[in-house]
């Protein structure tokens, strides 16, 4: 079946073209539409992934996942996905929690800064949407750190409306198969395709076998992504502010409040290195800092 879908591939992306080599395939030739889905289609009802945050429509299950995905593989949101849904089960639970208690079910996933957006958002889906998350794509995009690829896959994913969105294993798909001569591509070239080529009926299904078209492509050859306008490559973990700042949040989470001085002498790292990045942190609401003494907010 995987030799007959990649034979099916090549076969799309190299057909010939006439017209502008900046337009992209299915501009010039809508024809190739059906093929495209057929190959992506066929490959996902034999290699569909299995996931819990695909098993459920619920917005508030669906958008966790969605958060918790942003920039995290799924392996290592699988292990965390249904434990944080334990321990907070809807958005009333989660409002009314703790941050500290917040971030240490996060533990493990990076990025915490999520942790406060997706706890942000509860608050102000209690407060003003009746513990509801709201519909609109505009509504939705309002809420802190839900931009346009998260608002849509929650639409999508909860309600199967078939609105366009693109995320990193969608863009590698239309950038493999439309855009195989092209560098430096913009999502702004990317979207119409993704809403051209959409299947109205199930956005939903369709969406997950274009996730996992693009997650079976980054395995299997050079990453397409690199082709975007939107590429950069992350720098290393190791001595980042990022590590650092995972340390001071692993520090407190365990140990409490604690003083400034005890703190960096834990971290052995560069002292004003280690204040500038808590100044940061308090200003990002993570750490509250009142003379010279350091907990979480």
């Amino acid at each position: 079946m995987r030799k007959a879908v990649s034979e099916r591939s090549a076969t799309l992306r190299d057909m010939k073209m006439p017209g502008s080599q900046t337009r992209s395939y299915a501009e010039n030739n809508i024809s190739i539409v059906p093929l495209f889905k057929d190959i992506v289609h066929s490959y996902y009802q034999k290699h569909a992934r299995k996931f819990p945050w695909r098993e459920t429509r619920s917005p508030y299950g669906i958008l966790v996942s969605e958060f918790m995905l942003q920039q995290t593989q799924t392996e290592r949101v699988k292990g965390k996905y249904e434990r944080f849904l334990a321990r907070f089960p809807g958005f009333s639970s989660l409002a009314g929690s703790e941050l500290q208690s917040v971030l240490l079910a996060w533990q493990g996933l990076g990025y915490n800064r999520r942790a406060i957006f997706l706890k942000e958002t509860a608050v102000i889906v209690m407060k003003q949407y009746g513990g509801v998350l709201p519909w609109s794509l505009d509504e939705l995009m309002s809420l802190p750190g839900i931009g346009r690829s998260t608002a849509g896959a929650v639409l999508a994913f909860a309600h199967n409306i078939p609105i366009a969105f693109i995320e990193t294993n969608i863009r590698r798909v239309f950038l493999h198969f439309f855009f195989p001569e092209r560098e430096n591509v913009a999502d702004s070239e990317i979207l119409p395709l993704v809403e051209q080529t959409m299947d109205r009926d199930n956005p939903r299904q369709w969406y997950y076998a274009l996730m996992d078209y693009g997650a079976m492509l980054k395995a299997r050859m050079p990453n397409p992504n690199r082709k975007s306008a939107h590429y950069t490559r992350q720098a290393p973990f190791e001595g980042s502010s990022r590590q650092i700042r995972g340390m001071i949040l692993r520090q407190l989470l365990s140990g409490g409040k604690m003083n400034e001085g005890v703190l960096i002498e834990k971290l052995q790292k560069d002292p004003s290195r280690v204040r500038t990045i808590l100044t940061e942190m308090e200003r990002e609401g993570f750490l509250r800092i009142v003379d010279g003494t350091i907990s979480i907010r």
